[in-house]
């Protein structure tokens, strides 16, 4: 094939968390280096029993949100349509009697009771369980309502792939697998090699949770007579303790959470991506199209990447830091504080620009910019909690606070101005700018962080901040008593 078809294949069993989506991420950046690349979404809905309503809309909203944008997929068709395996059941009867017809296929007459029989036959003999040890030696004819199974032809294997270089297999783990089961449905072991050969897919890149199935694979895709595609297997993703594999089981969360708790799209690619690759260069902040230019399956690496949600948040706030004030303004409209309603857009800007250098995510919003649109409510725990602070007696305090009053009120309250009254009075106090400026930064805000003082009193404003100095210094007197 000359041209790069790329797909991911979930299955709507629930919602997408970071493994699947790196998966996706791998396919989409590979597809997108080639001009004529396409990357494809194909729904592996063949489990029934295992499907989740509303699945399958959850992937593809989450697809969308990350900017993972497909060219074939079964809510846009494409000339491979459909591109949902339940409806594609007639294509893998076409193929299974081929198979049948070949003398390759048989029906599998078993209970499951006899089957489990078989295992712990094997299991007493400390041998491995093989169905072909079992085959049938005069099957019946298979009439759909019974498990299809693949007679196969146990032989050693050597591929090599993409990522782990060159493999090799033995007989002893080739199986004689079901292809087709009772309900008339695929098995992922036969459906997914069908459809890829229909879809003219290039490379195949999936989980190592396949690897052991690989031999099996090879297998019938010399019995079908189809030409393998090229083969990349990324390792897992392992939990924050590095030594188990992340799963949902393990608190990994829906990859849409992570935009409700206020992280960026950009984050979150840049994130994935550097999970189990890099470029071999020291550069950890990438945008999609650094991506693009710079991915190769060559730079995967073989070993479990650790899952560290501490590098994600810091990944966030560098993005933040990156957009600018609109674009920024624009993502916030769900994560204001809710007093920030009665101000306009122009002010809650202002704001914006205050704590952009500051947020972590989105959702830091309230914390860090609520005591601009509503009167925060004294917590003198805040001063007896501080190191620094905690040293002084409530008079000292109260002194402290009644200079800046006093001051503050007569300075102008542009930024410039603000900085040389505080720098002011730092001389007439002798104190030191953690004492002071820290006691007047909780007296106006209440709030564990705030931006730049002089800035965070330009835009509070000369009537609110006199105000709250004074409402600080009756606290203090308050809590004295």
């Amino acid at each position: 094939m000359t041209s790069i078809r790329t797909r991911f294949a979930p299955s709507p069993t629930g919602y997408m968390h970071v493994g699947g989506v790196r998966t996706a991420l791998f396919a989409w950046l590979l597809a997108r280096q080639s001009p004529d690349g396409k990357f494809i979404l194909r729904l592996e809905d063949t489990d029934q029993k295992r499907e989740v309503a509303g699945s399958a809309e959850h992937l593809i909203e989450s697809l969308h949100a990350l900017g993972i944008v497909y060219d074939e997929g079964p809510d846009i068709g494409g000339p491979y349509a459909p591109y949902k395996q339940s409806e594609r059941l007639d294509s893998y009867r076409k193929w299974a009697q081929k198979l049948i017809d070949a003398g390759r296929a048989y029906a599998d007459p078993y209970t499951a009771e006899q089957i489990e029989a078989f295992r712990n036959q094997s299991r007493d003999e400390k041998r491995a369980f093989l169905y072909r040890d079992h085959r049938p030696t005069n099957p019946p004819v298979w009439d759909g309502k019974m498990p299809l199974r693949f007679k196969s032809d146990p032989k050693s294997y050597s591929w090599h792939d993409e990522v782990m270089g060159d493999l090799h297999s033995g007989p002893e783990v080739i199986d004689d697998i079901i292809i087709i089961k009772s309900d008339g449905y695929p098995t992922y072991n036969f459906a997914h090699i069908i459809d890829d050969a229909e879809m003219n897919i290039s490379h195949i890149i999936r989980g190592q949770e396949f690897l052991s199935s690989q031999p099996n694979y090879m297998n019938l895709y010399e019995a079908l007579n189809i030409k393998a595609p090229l083969f990349a297997t990324v390792p897992h993703i392992l939990g924050e303790s590095g030594n188990k594999k992340l799963g949902k089981r393990d608190g990994a969360k829906d990859v849409l959470d992570y935009f409700k708790d206020g992280y960026l799209q950009e984050a979150m690619i840049n994130f994935i991506a550097s999970m189990g690759w890099n470029d071999g260069s020291e550069q950890e902040i990438f945008s999609s199209a650094e991506l693009i230019e710079k991915f190769s399956l060559a730079r995967i690496q073989h070993s479990g990447a650790r899952f560290d949600e501490k590098r994600l948040l810091w990944l966030n706030g560098q993005w933040i830091r990156k957009l600018s004030l609109d674009d920024l303004y624009n993502r916030c409209a769900e994560f204001w504080p809710e007093s920030a309603n009665q101000v306009g857009d122009d002010v809650k800007k202002q704001v914006l620009a205050l704590v952009q250098d500051r947020l972590k995510t989105l959702a830091d919003l309230p914390l860090l910019t609520s005591y601009f649109f509503a009167e925060p409510t004294p917590d003198w725990t805040m001063t007896t909690n501080n190191n620094q602070l905690s040293k002084l007696s409530t008079d000292e305090i109260v002194t402290l606070l009644n200079h800046a009053k006093e001051a503050l009120s007569n300075s102008n309250y542009d930024a410039d101005s603000l900085q040389q009254t505080l720098n002011s009075l730092l001389e007439t106090t002798g104190q030191k700018p953690g004492i002071l400026f820290t006691l007047i930064r909780i007296a106006v805000s209440w709030a564990p962080f705030s931006p730049a003082l002089n800035e965070t009193l330009s835009t509070i404003g000369r009537d609110k901040v006199q105000s709250r100095l004074q409402n600080a210094i009756q606290a203090a007197e308050s809590a004295s008593k």
